[in-house]
């Protein structure tokens, strides 16, 4: 079967630049890749054939052939061209072509990408803080001062890790890379080095203090701003606030999650405010004007209409929690729960018999339905 042009494997056209063969060959391979397609049986031969067409195309040279010869550029007696790869064909040098886009493809697993022998530092953890703040405080955000056990950079040796400041040498191991290769079939595995813990750098006469690491553990106070409108599950992220860095490296962020906690009287969802208010019989039977507290600490009067029932909800409009993000505030539902009186005076005990009497009178369906009550239980209690 004749051989895909190298251009159709990769997806690009003859013009392309090195950086976009580069981006292309390193798309290929993450999609082809075999571990990614193990029920694709032809993936392992399109991965190879990507790695090989990259393996020509990324050299200026073996480019310059192919685009004059095509693939008879490595096939013998074309000028003398060198096959790719050497005697063994582009077959031959495929890791070497997988290897140049190793660090893209994974490097954010392997940690910070290798370079020279220059100092490497290790970025510091991120933190996390759980804060419990009241209702009425997420209403109207606060200033708050916290405590934080983390790691800082050590002052003996400023954060180096080395006693008396003295610099590390570079590891003997990986040469100062922080990582070293292995290889196996057409793989290039790459591993931290387990000299240095990935370092590139190892410390002859450590710290005494820290120990090497460049950081000791302190309690720091902090003060936070916590903003008007926060819910459970708001998470406010500090930079740099974190654990400090391994020898002199950056700090990580600390990340505070929120939890509000319940109130006695309302009770939120999302912006509104929803709460139960008690009223007598007789404001709910006629009517009339009560006051119900409010989060921000007021009183809001609002007006009752006559006949209202157990049950019935009203609304206050924009007395409920503000947005956290800007965009106003929410809404207050009240919902009403009418009192049945209890411990009456005799007097009271009158009244109400003579209101009985006098729906009766007013109300025929219902001195009726109440006599026939009243049959039921005579008949129960003979």
């Amino acid at each position: 079967m004749a051989k895909r042009d190298y251009y159709d494997v990769l997806g690009i056209s003859k013009g392309a630049s090195a950086d976009e063969i580069k981006k292309a060959y390193r798309q290929k391979a993450k999609a082809l890749h075999p571990d990614r397609n193990k029920d694709n049986p032809d993936s392992e031969k399109q991965f190879k054939e990507a790695g090989e067409a990259y393996d020509v195309l990324k050299d200026a040279e073996k480019k310059a052939a192919y685009d004059r010869f095509g693939h008879a550029a490595f096939e013998g007696g074309m000028g003398g061209g060198q096959r790719p790869g050497g005697a063994g064909g582009a077959h031959g040098d495929f890791s070497s072509a997988f290897s140049d886009v190793f660090d893209d493809l994974f490097g954010d697993f392997m940690g910070a990408r290798g370079g020279g022998g220059g100092r490497r530092a290790a970025r510091g953890s991120d933190l996390r803080y759980n804060m419990r703040v009241a209702l009425e405080e997420a209403f109207s955000g606060l200033q708050k001062t916290i405590n934080v056990p983390t790691s800082i950079a050590c002052g003996s040796c400023d954060g180096s890790g080395a006693e008396g400041g003295a610099e590390p040498t570079t590891c003997p191991t990986c040469s100062g890379m922080g990582k070293v290769r292995a290889q196996q079939g057409f793989f290039t595995v790459e591993r931290g080095c387990p000299t240095c813990s990935g370092m590139g750098q190892i410390i002859k006469n450590p710290c005494k203090t820290c120990g090497g690491q460049g950081r000791v553990e302190k309690d720091r106070a902090l003060s936070v701003n916590i903003p008007a409108g926060v819910e459970t599950g708001t998470r406010i992220r500090l930079s740099g606030e974190g654990e400090a860095g391994m020898r002199g490296g950056p700090p990580g962020d600390l990340y505070i999650f929120i939890e509000v906690a319940k109130h006695k009287l309302f009770e939120r969802e999302e912006v509104n405010l929803f709460c139960n208010v008690p009223v007598s019989v007789a404001t709910a039977a006629l009517g009339g004007d009560i006051e119900v507290p409010t989060i921000d600490g007021g009183r809001s009067r609002v007006k009752i209409p006559a006949g209202s029932q157990s049950g019935r909800q009203m609304r206050l409009r924009n007395k409920g929690m503000p947005a956290l993000r800007g965009g106003g505030s929410g809404d207050m539902f009240i919902e009403l729960a009418v009192e049945t009186p209890v411990n009456l005076t005799s007097k009271q005990k009158e009244l109400l018999r003579e209101f009985e009497a006098l729906s009766e009178d007013n109300n025929p369906e219902s001195k009726s339905f109440f006599s026939s009550v009243k049959s039921f239980w005579d008949s129960m209690k003979s």
